[in-house]
């Protein structure tokens, strides 16, 4: 099924505009004159642009003043790209509100957990539960779907920008814990003993009496209690949802045809994804590896893994990327030769239907004026563009790629925000046990092995996959323990890491011996956790029906095999070195019958298959090592 027939006619009119992999960057023609934008209608000619995301920021030039809109510098850029036959991702411009609005509202402006009240000169200065910023926002929403519905440019709406970028995403202001208060209402249906009890607050006298003694979790003289930062990230995750529901309802009651899309940061303990991608007609991803770390291109195939699962496998798009270096790390390295194309063609690799850049032309100034961009402060003659024109070509010449999909894996990795975030909560075992490094380190083997691995969350379908990896699982509902244990019993393979199964989702601990819902399939219990100095992880482990297959140096156990129903649980205590690790997911996938997309592939090489809808296999290998790409065609 393709990405057309899943999302129906509003993905079809996007779709149907571009013709092959839309390419392109972030379009801000306000900041610059007549003459430049005659040079670049011309550039974008011969880099083979046809898309590009336009007014992300340009609220303040829109709505100079409260109610006073003004349309006609945005005018002849649209209907420039459209005579070029350049499709538009419009943007809805609430990304970044004019200084005006923080004058006559103070109160919108976002506050800090310590009470320290944010002001403008940055970005995303606006409280997600504040009803005024909404007010405005809505207000210019109305006003951009209404003035350029139907027009020949406009091929996708792009909601909001980066939303949980920056602290927008936790406000502590009055206005934000009284909707917190609402949301936690809603959560428990009215009941303050049912609140009480989830968050456990007869512990250190902190039971509530009534709603209104309930705050955001600021800052405190000691821990905070972890029930109220669990429910609080669930809250900010949904009022920042709600804001982006609300600019897609106008949308959506004005142009039914035109799909709907926001861009997400690269993968981070902020919105809770999975959630949020239920409302999206098509998921977008902004990407930004570091070149001077070695480990960047895993990471960020483990990335693009993680978006691609947000809607159950359907391709999705890349709206930035760095064509060179960035602006905001402390040393900001350039792509070397052919690292860009390679990042690029990693995107598709691995399900994009997109390749777009921040941005189309350097700024001059402001505080990005050093970030790359696809036309540098040098102009068109410089390694930059050449490159980009280059890859524009190289992507152009594979249409039957636009809208195929990625072939399912036969190994998924179970992944869930809210988990991440219990998980690293204050007043743990060890402040060294991380999600993030945990998955990467459970996928790693695989991406070495050329082998797909698609990511999932805890309510999937587990059954089509032969091999489900679950790092540190540590909180978990009992329903969805029930799903991992029906899933070994009929058959799977399963590979879980240490810390898993020890909380509920209100993070209370599950009685019975460590790790609770998890002990008969694994066939152990965990006596104590014993987190050593060096950050490491090791587990007192009893057998009970387990066996053991690797050790601490004491003997005991590290590594079990335990068989359950028609499948088997691994259980690993602690994390193996990298090559152990390698050496121990190889036999287990091997057992699991789990194989790489190309066999025999050098190291350093890796293979993506997608599958268009004609039934025409598109295999794309990438060698990172000699930074070149291969496009293997096979007709159905």
């Amino acid at each position: 099924m393709t990405p057309r027939d899943e999302a129906g006619d509003r993905l079809r009119h996007f779709y149907d505009r571009l013709g092959s992999l839309g390419y392109g960057g972030d379009y801000n023609p306000e900041q610059w004159g007549p003459e430049v934008h005659a040079e670049d209608r011309e550039l974008m000619a011969r880099a083979g642009v046809n898309l590009v995301t336009l007014g992300i920021f340009g609220w303040a030039t829109a709505e100079p003043s409260p109610g006073a809109y003004d349309f006609g510098w945005l005018d002849p850029h649209l209907d420039r790209l459209a005579d070029a036959g350049i499709a538009v991702s419009l943007a809805t411009m609430t990304a970044s509100p004019p200084p005006w609005l923080a004058r006559l509202h103070p109160e919108t402006l976002p506050v800090l957990a310590d009470g320290t009240r944010l002001h403008p000169g940055s970005r995303q200065h606006w409280c997600s539960s504040s009803p005024v910023f909404r007010t405005y926002a809505t207000r210019l929403v109305e006003q951009v779907a209404t003035r350029y519905a139907g027009h020949p440019a406009l091929a996708l709406w792009h909601v909001g920008n980066e939303f949980g970028c920056h602290v927008s995403r936790h406000c502590h202001c009055e206005v934000s814990a009284a909707a917190f208060r609402t949301w936690l209402r809603a959560r428990y249906d009215g009941s303050l003993d049912a609140l009480n009890s989830a968050w456990s607050t007869d512990f250190w006298s902190q039971r509530y009496g009534d709603w209104e003694e309930i705050g955001t979790p600021r800052t405190a003289p000691s821990f905070r209690n972890p029930g109220q930062r669990l429910d609080y990230l669930r809250f900010s995750s949904d009022e920042l949802l709600d804001c982006y529901r609300a600019e897609k309802a106008v949308l959506d009651r004005i142009t039914p045809d035109v799909p709907v899309t926001t861009n997400f940061v690269p993968i981070a303990p902020t919105l809770d994804l999975f959630g949020w991608a239920a409302e999206m007609d098509v998921v977008s991803y902004d990407s930004y590896p570091d070149p001077h770390d070695p480990d960047s291109f895993h990471r960020t195939a483990f990335s693009y893994d993680v978006i691609r699962g947000l809607r159950g496998g359907q391709p999705w798009l890349l709206l930035e990327q760095a064509p060179g270096a960035v602006n905001w790390r402390e040393r900001n390295g350039r792509k070397p030769a052919g690292r860009m194309e390679l990042d690029s063609w990693q995107a598709v690799a691995h399900g994009a239907d997109s390749v777009l850049f921040f941005q189309w032309r350097a700024s001059r100034g402001g505080a990005e004026k050093f970030h790359s961009a696809m036309v540098p402060h040098g102009g068109g003659e410089t390694r930059i563009f050449r490159d980009v024109t280059r890859l524009g070509a190289e992507l152009a010449a594979t249409p039957g790629l636009l809208g195929s999909r990625p072939e399912r894996a036969d190994a998924a990795l179970l992944m869930d925000w809210p988990n991440w975030w219990a998980l690293e909560q204050e007043a743990h075992p060890s402040a060294d046990v991380t999600f993030l490094d945990a998955a990467l380190a459970h996928h790693r083997p695989l991406y070495d092995a050329s082998v797909a691995c698609d990511v999932v969350p805890v309510d999937a379908d587990l059954a089509p996959y032969r091999l489900l990896l679950v790092p540190n699982l540590y909180s978990v509902s009992e329903a969805t323990a029930a799903r991992v244990r029906e899933y070994v019993h009929g058959g799977g393979t399963l590979v879980m890491s240490y810390f898993s199964g020890i909380v509920d989702e209100h993070d209370r601990v599950h009685l019975g011996g460590y790790p609770a819902p998890f002990r008969e399939l694994l066939g152990l219990r965990v006596e104590e956790f014993d987190p050593r100095p060096d950050g490491g992880w090791a587990e007192d482990i009893v057998l009970e029906g387990a066996q053991q297959v690797l050790s601490f140096k004491d003997g005991s156990p590290a590594v079990t095999r335990h068989a359950y129903g028609d499948g088997t649980a691994w259980y690993l205590g602690m994390r193996p070195e990298p090559a152990a690790m390698r050496d121990l997911l190889d036999r287990i996938r091997a057992e699991a019958g789990v194989r790489p997309v190309l066999p025999d592939l050098p190291d350093g090489m890796q293979a993506r298959r997608r599958v268009g809808a004609d039934g025409t296999r598109y295999t794309i290998v990438i060698d990172e090592a000699a930074r070149t790409v291969d496009v293997l065609v096979k007709a159905p």
